[in-house]
């Protein structure tokens, strides 16, 4: 929680005011068991005729003591919650920039589920906690307090036993939170598997049904939500104890009280007014207890969700060199070089446009935790500016992983990975990605028009610049069935087929102009007239981007200038199409399980 107490720094104003208000209340409602016990000794001596003007101004002093502890309470409510909301504000703001942040590995170990998680129900239970934290941290245990001091005004007896009242809370109190808090942090844990699994049989619903899997899925669900249930339950009965045995205790206390309160009486050491007053001050006790028990309950659950919020920063700052991999994983023989040289800017090219880098991979080598298997292995080669570069290779055999570390989404674990001769990792990473169009795997677009999810590629694109982007992508066809420009895509695209969004993404990747244009398995969805159609625009376009082109498809890759083929995270050959059916296995099994036998002569067999 402590790491979260910066985010208040901007309402430190009224993180001071709202428990110095409640203060304010809590001292005017430790005056009024005193005026009630004068109040009952003197109609107790004199009767209601005896005193009126007196009866009268006690009857005025505690309905004033009731307005004003009510409008300190109000007070100290809206500074409580004006703090609360704004830290929770502005937690949520840090922390939805540290997820856009993380590195692709560091998205993946967290999970979508997870993240969601963090971003609402644990930033809501913080938020309650700082908001109660304030309300009462200092009136609780100020009533407390005051409430015993004040039973030592009237009977020392009595002050002693409040005493030993509160030393036995004390101790309960102490011993449910050292239980509660780590099974709290097990229920946020078990809530994200719910997550996870809701999201998962909802993103693939026509899925299950499609295999009539409705029944092992509700089984499944119906497993993990009782795990979370037995959890919750656990959780809630060690909590739950709280109430009553604070009950319990404060009422034994008070027949304790009320016993010896009645002998003291009788032998005239104490008034009647004075054993009330006692009894009002241990009921006080009893009430701020379980304010102050509830208290703890949320505030076990807050520093619950502060650890996991937590957790993500540290993420987000703890490993960015090697995503996840600490410098000594990678190599505990060799010092960590800290000195980060200077970035070299990369050179504009003619018309302002980003010149086309050059692209290097050195002896890289890609793990994604310390203890995993290395997803790439001894990766080297050399891209000239300008150069289609096609990367084919069975599923899994890390074709993506490689395109993704040229923006430096993965960070080699060694070796290095240039861009116009300067490592990645000391480019700006600004510039970097702005001298690169991707278009990845999954096509994704958001809601809103056409023309807003182009202008990703370029903010201030004119119309113009659009519809080129548009024409390059083989687009044209889905920007005038969808009625221009301005034509609204919903959530995720979902109005659009596949082949559709893969188009428009394409689009928004062109919009910009970029030096190094990275295409992964972007044409998947695509039918083989509209792939040629984009393959031969992108040739004809008037400059000269570096191509990377990822596929599945051998005739998307045919006609690049060279092919890199990956087989299990390694470089299996590299070369023209010719060159590679000539000397690599792989490819020519990969492309003979698409066309057939090739007759020799380099045309496409049955």
């Amino acid at each position: 929680m402590k790491r979260l107490l910066k985010y208040l720094q901007n309402y430190k104003i009224q993180c001071v005011l709202a428990p110095l208000f409640k203060m304010l209340e809590a001292t005017f409602e430790l005056f009024v068991p005193l005026v009630i016990a004068a109040l009952i000794d003197r109609i107790s001596d004199s009767g209601l005729t005896g005193d009126r003007s007196f009866i009268i101004r006690c009857f005025g002093l505690l309905i004033l003591l009731g307005t004003v502890g009510l409008v300190s309470s109000c007070t100290a409510q809206f500074f409580a919650a004006k703090a609360a909301t704004g830290f929770s504000k502005e937690l949520r703001h840090d922390l939805f920039k540290t997820l856009l942040d993380l590195n692709f590995t560091q998205i993946d170990n967290l999970g979508t589920s997870t993240m969601i998680t963090r971003m609402t129900a644990d930033v809501n239970t913080a938020q309650n906690a700082v908001n109660m934290f304030l309300r009462l941290f200092l009136r609780s245990p100020f009533i407390v307090a005051g409430a015993v001091v004040m039973a030592f005004t009237i009977d020392i007896r009595a002050g002693l036993l409040f005493i030993a009242v509160v030393a036995v809370l004390a101790l309960v109190v102490v011993l449910i939170m050292r239980y509660n808090i780590p099974m709290l942090k097990k229920v946020q844990g078990n809530l994200d598997d719910v997550l996870t699994l809701t999201r998962e049989n909802l993103a693939g619903a026509r899925v299950i049904r499609a295999f009539t899997a409705e029944e092992r899925r509700q089984s499944e669900f119906t497993d993990t939500n009782g795990s979370l249930t037995d959890l919750q339950l656990k959780a809630g009965r060690v909590s739950g104890l709280m109430n009553p045995l604070t009950y319990v205790i404060i009422n034994l206390g008070i027949v304790v009280l009320i016993e010896v309160g009645n002998i003291r009486v009788s032998a005239g050491s104490l008034t009647t007014g004075q054993v009330v007053a006692l009894y009002n001050y241990m009921s006080q006790i009893l009430l701020e207890l379980i304010k102050f028990a509830n208290l703890v309950v949320s505030m076990n659950r807050g520093l619950a969700s502060a650890a996991r919020i937590g957790s993500v920063f540290e993420i987000g700052e703890g490993t960015d060199v090697n995503h996840g991999i600490s410098a000594a994983d990678v190599n505990s023989k060799e010092p960590v070089n800290t000195s980060v040289p200077a970035p070299e800017p990369l050179h504009p090219g003619h018309n302002g446009v980003n010149a086309p880098p050059s692209v290097e991979f050195r002896s890289v080598y890609l793990r994604y935790h310390a203890d995993a298997d290395e997803s790439l292995s001894n990766i080297s080669f050399s891209v000239k500016p300008g150069e289609t570069i096609g990367i084919i290779g069975s599923t899994g055999s890390g074709k993506t992983s490689l395109v993704n570390m040229i923006p430096g989404f993965y960070k080699a674990t060694s070796g290095e990975v240039l861009v116009g001769g300067t490592d990645v990792n000391d480019l700006d990473p600004a510039e970097l990605k702005g001298a690169i169009g991707v278009v990845p795997q999954k096509a994704v677009l958001f809601e809103g028009t056409i023309a807003d999810n182009l202008r990703w590629g370029k903010t201030d694109a004119t119309d113009e610049e659009l519809n080129e982007a548009v024409r390059l992508a083989a687009a044209e066809d889905i920007v005038s069935a969808k009625g221009g420009l301005d034509a609204e895509i919903e959530q995720s695209g979902r109005n659009l087929s596949g082949g559709q969004r893969q188009r428009l993404t394409i689009a928004r990747a062109l919009v910009r102009r970029p030096g190094i244009l990275i295409l992964d398995d972007s044409s998947s969805a695509l039918d083989n007239m509209t792939d040629r159609r984009l393959r031969d625009n992108l040739r004809a376009l008037d400059y000269r981007p570096t191509v990377f082109i990822v596929a599945q498809r051998c005739a998307s890759v045919r006609d690049a200038d060279r092919i890199i083929v990956l087989d299990d995270g390694e470089m299996a050959g590299t070369g023209t199409h010719d060159e590679l059916m000539r000397t690599c296995d792989v490819y020519r099994e990969i492309y003979e399980s698409q066309f057939g036998k090739e007759d020799g002569t380099g045309k496409e067999g049955g």
